[in-house]
């Protein structure tokens, strides 16, 4: 376990009172008991200070799923990292996993009220969870041409790093052939400076789709946004409706959904093969990676349970 992911499983174990044994960093295996009785108060309010290192998206991506499908709903304030390294930005998780999870009925808010950067961190977000007791089926395999949007944010930095990222960025796209004329720049509240760029295409039906990168000290501005449009380019270009992130957080819950999912990716990661082994483990679903025509369709028969 990396600090982040022990850091997630506490959090959830508080909420629900849950059990835990071995949970501690580079430990190989944990044991998560919940309890018998349901001790969870609904519409709760929690505030939690995950410290300077902990990633609030990659805390969120553990605590939405459990509290929704719990079939309670959730007040909650992070304060800890909004955009840290090997993690999704918190745009990301506000642009793309709202959306691609609202369309099988996970529906959630998310508030930035201040960015939280390397080393300091100090960000925080407000998130608002609703109750879902059983998640929609998901088909995704035909995608609509949508043009990208991109959304920079850039904190106690010059104006002209989220210039030239921007540029970086549209240039990147325009390289390959893809007309960006949505894009915006926010410049937000933060202890330390720092910057992030999203750069995605998303609708109510799909695609969701999205590339992010976060700015670092030594790298260049130019590198931050081509890097993002990069991302973004590999699904878009593979013409597929979810991208290799999405992927793997679709899993849990369509893997609780009553029937059959599927959707049509680009690429074929570790992540997402560990969690289809783990969460069929767990869940007793059945899955299947179909290669078809340069993509992949992944195909979920979710665990049928009232």
């Amino acid at each position: 376990l990396r600090p982040q992911h022990a850091v997630a499983v506490r959090i959830v174990a508080d909420i629900f009172h849950a059990a835990v044994e071995n949970l501690k960093v580079g430990a190989d295996w944990i044991r998560f008991n919940p309890p018998i009785a349901d001790k969870f108060e609904d519409n709760s309010t929690v505030k939690i200070n995950v410290g300077t290192a902990a990633s609030i998206p990659m805390i969120l991506q553990t605590v939405i799923p459990a509290i929704s499908l719990s079939g309670k709903s959730l007040n909650i304030e992070i304060t800890g990292g909004t955009d840290v390294k090997k993690s999704p930005t918190t745009d990301y998780l506000r642009y793309i996993v709202k959306e691609a999870y609202r369309s099988i009925g996970i529906k959630f808010s998310i508030e930035v009220l201040k960015r939280g950067y390397y080393p300091k961190g100090g960000g925080v977000v407000k998130a608002e969870i609703f109750p879902c007791k059983t998640p929609n089926t998901l088909d995704l395999i035909n995608t609509r041409n949508l043009g990208p949007k991109i959304a920079n944010v850039c904190c106690q930095l010059p104006k002209h790093v989220a210039e030239r990222q921007i540029s970086s960025a549209l240039l990147k796209l325009e390289k390959n052939g893809v007309q960006c004329n949505n894009y915006s720049s926010s410049f937000e509240t933060s202890l330390s400076p720092g910057t992030s760029i999203l750069v995605y295409s998303e609708s109510d039906f799909g695609p969701y789709i999205g590339g992010d990168c976060i700015g670092e000290r030594g790298k260049l501005a130019e590198n931050v946004g081509a890097e993002a449009a990069e991302r973004y380019l590999e699904s878009y270009l593979a013409n597929v409706p979810v991208d290799f992130n999405l992927a793997d957080m679709m899993v849990l819950p369509l893997s609780l959904a009553k029937g059959k999912s599927r959707y049509r990716i680009g690429k074929v990661t570790e992540h997402l093969k560990t969690n289809l082994h783990i969460v069929s483990q767990i869940t007793g679903c059945q899955y299947q990676i179909e290669p078809v025509e340069n993509s992949y369709i992944v195909n979920i028969e979710g665990l049928l349970y009232h």
